[in-house]
């Protein structure tokens, strides 16, 4: 019989304090590797120093294509790829980015799903908006051991109360509880592999930097209405799982609630941009207006005077349109009860 031996942890806002809670706390002789991805920005540095401090008696590694999978060993994913398991090792994917970030939670949890099915525990930390959420229901739909960091526990609940919210989990707890924890959870055995759903190979496969196209994702997704903010190429809705997802066939991936925040922000650009416009249009006129005046043209600078009030009219309503969005988001993720 095997036991739970891959332990993957994704995280992102939030996520490093309770990441150190759970890596002081194991033992030297800790039976199993963990895979460890932080949505962090592509230049951060001092992640390894920093988990390494961190990590008591386990050796902290990040991670190399080709490199063996030890038990007892961290391995950290690197910028600019995504961390990919597989039964001969790790591989580094240079696949398209999902949710805007390589390496991505999402795609490691897939490849632990695919790769070792119910020998793997899956643990979704702190952070923003869904990020993970699909890849902990891969790891789910495989036989895995799903854990969620107590939305109560998080400096960032989104992303716990995202998964509850889609997720059937198995345990919410503290950090603190998953720590003394996961040493049983290691040791327990498990059953054969279950058979690995179509979707979860193919979205491994593109992150590995495999061919993606209309034809590939056409099986398991349907046309949407909507562009992708990364190239513009239409995104089709994946589909059979929680939460709501979409690819393009460039294969960037994005929640809908990534996809949500990158058109707000490209919404607010859009009307900063029209901002400027209008305004430096309404100031043309009004000087046009001007010089109607001076050059005793009365009709011709009313018509002028009138069509500057307009577009101020115009500016003052796309000005309080940015000003809103600049206001207080409503929480998200479950504090307002959902």
């Amino acid at each position: 019989m095997s036991h739970r031996d891959i332990i993957v942890i994704g995280g992102s806002t939030g996520a490093m304090t309770p990441i150190k809670t759970i890596l002081q706390i194991l033992p030297r002789d800790f039976p199993a590797a963990i895979f460890i991805v932080v949505h962090v920005p592509t230049r951060s540095l001092g992640l390894l120093a920093t988990i390494s401090s961190a990590s008591g008696h386990l050796p902290v590694r990040a991670a190399v294509q080709g490199m063996a999978i030890e038990p007892g060993n961290i391995y950290l994913g690197v910028p600019n790829h995504h961390l990919i398991l597989t039964k001969d090792g790790i591989r580094l994917g240079r696949g398209p980015r999902e949710n805007l970030a390589r390496p991505s939670i999402d795609p490691l949890f897939r490849s632990a799903a695919l790769a070792f099915g119910p020998r793997v525990i899956g643990i979704l930390l702190s952070g923003l908006l869904n990020d993970g959420v699909s890849g902990l229901q891969a790891i789910r739909r495989c036989g895995g051991l799903t854990l969620v960091q107590d939305p109560t526990d998080a400096v960032a609940d989104e992303m716990p109360y995202a998964a509850l919210a889609a997720v059937e989990v198995d345990f919410s707890l503290s950090a603190a509880r998953m720590a003394e924890l996961l040493p049983d959870f290691a040791r327990q055995e498990v059953g054969p592999a279950l058979p690995v759903p179509a979707d979860i190979a193919l979205e491994v496969e593109i992150a590995a930097g495999g061919p993606v196209d209309g034809a590939v994702l056409r099986p398991l997704s349907k046309p949407s209405t909507v562009s992708c903010p990364a190239c513009g190429g239409v995104l089709s809705e994946m589909q059979g799982e929680e939460p709501l997802r979409f690819r393009c066939q460039v294969g960037h991936a994005y929640s809908a609630e990534a996809l949500a925040e990158q058109q707000e922000d490209a919404i607010d650009e859009a009307l900063r941009v029209a901002l400027r416009i209008i305004e430096e249009r309404a100031g043309l006129v009004r000087r046009m207006a001007e010089d109607g005046r001076r050059s005793g043209r009365q009709a011709l600078s009313e018509m002028y005077e009138e069509r500057a009030t307009e577009y101020r009219r115009h500016a003052d309503t796309i000005r309080q349109a940015v000003l809103q969005s600049l206001s207080p988001r409503k929480p998200s993720g479950g504090r307002d009860g959902r």
